[in-house]
């Protein structure tokens, strides 16, 4: 590989790791909400379960966003624009402290970079980008019908349990289930990043193209690793939007909340689809928190946000990665 290209590869491993430091909040806001782990060991616990989740899953998500974007048009400047416009999204964010997608900062950075060097949208895969796009509605909505269902289940269940053998019971299987939400996250959200060095590989001519293209292992690796680094980062800032003020959450809520999104992860996953973790949390605990039956529960004001967040990020990381895509291919002097 030449320079250019590892320098490429390690800024997509930087991307990785802001991927998990900006979306660390997503696995564990909720038990760090409600006090089950202190935030240090809720990083830790994480942190391990995003990296095991290599070994879990197959690689459905990175071979499709592998081959998103017609081959002749991916460039190395069109995968630097790419990783750099959904770097700089994800850092506004995060200082902002909205829990916006890194998925779909990466993809829609992706698509912003790819369309301007081609010039035309149909360069784009449609099914990728179509399913991609759908599921910014879809994966907060199955969270949040599962959350609610779930949450409303266990009420049944738990009906003549004493308040305390309830958040008994359920502080210990937060700990479940903030483990498989991290392996959900783990083994979607890396995915990507594999997906897009998987395509720079291709492109580069180091690795050969194939119907079903699959990342290399030390790719799989890397990537699980920058991540799970990342979670171990934090990011208190989405931490508290997220476990303190959607919704007031009890260990109980926790749960449902976590488990209904690993649920939707596992199942996106399978499907190949790259959804977005921010999302699908985002649901799982408005589902739990419209369970109480009062409107007020759920502060709508701080949801609209991260709803806004949700609809400006493709169309944000495409301009901006379109716009670095401008500048580097300028200066190199090659698309």
């Amino acid at each position: 590989m030449t320079t250019y290209i590892i320098v490429i590869v390690v800024i997509a491993l930087v991307f990785d790791y802001i991927n998990g430091f900006h979306d660390a909040a997503n696995s564990i806001a909720t038990i760090v909400s409600t006090r089950v782990l202190s935030p240090r060991t809720a990083v830790i616990w994480a942190a391990a379960f995003n990296f095991i989740a290599f070994a879990l899953f197959e690689p459905t998500v990175a071979r499709n966003i592998a081959k998103g974007v017609e081959p002749a048009f991916i460039t190395p400047n069109v995968i630097l624009g790419s990783l750099l416009g959904a770097i700089i999204w994800n850092l506004l964010t995060w200082w902002w402290g909205l829990p916006s997608s890194s998925s779909h900062a990466l993809m829609g950075g992706f698509a912003g970079a790819a369309v301007k060097s081609a010039g035309r949208l149909s360069v784009l895969d449609a099914t990728v980008f179509g399913k991609t796009a759908a599921f910014i509605l879809v994966s907060p909505l199955l969270g949040a019908v599962i959350g609610f269902s779930l949450m409303h289940a266990i009420r049944l269940l738990a009906s003549r349990w004493t308040p305390g053998k309830v958040s008994s019971r359920f502080r210990r299987l937060q700990l479940l289930s903030a483990a498989a939400y991290s392996l959900g996250h783990g083994g979607n959200d890396a995915q990507k990043t594999m997906g897009i060095i998987t395509a720079l590989l291709i492109a580069a001519g180091v690795q050969a193209n194939g119907e079903h293209p699959e990342p290399l292992l030390w790719v799989v690796l890397t990537c699980h690793a920058a991540m799970g680094l990342g979670t171990l980062s934090g990011g208190w800032r989405i931490v508290k939007t997220m476990g303190m003020r959607i919704t007031k959450l009890k260990p109980v809520g926790g749960f449902a909340a976590e488990t209904a999104g690993a649920v939707t992860l596992f199942s996106a996953t399978a499907l190949g689809i790259p959804v977005s973790t921010t999302h699908t949390i985002t649901g799982a605990i408005v589902g739990v928190g419209a369970t109480s039956g009062r409107v007020s529960t759920v502060r709508w004001g701080v949801a609209g946000r991260i709803v806004w967040a949700w609809i400006f990020t493709i169309p944000a990381a495409a301009l901006l990665s379109a716009t670095v895509y401008t500048i580097v291919s300028a200066i190199s002097g090659v698309p």
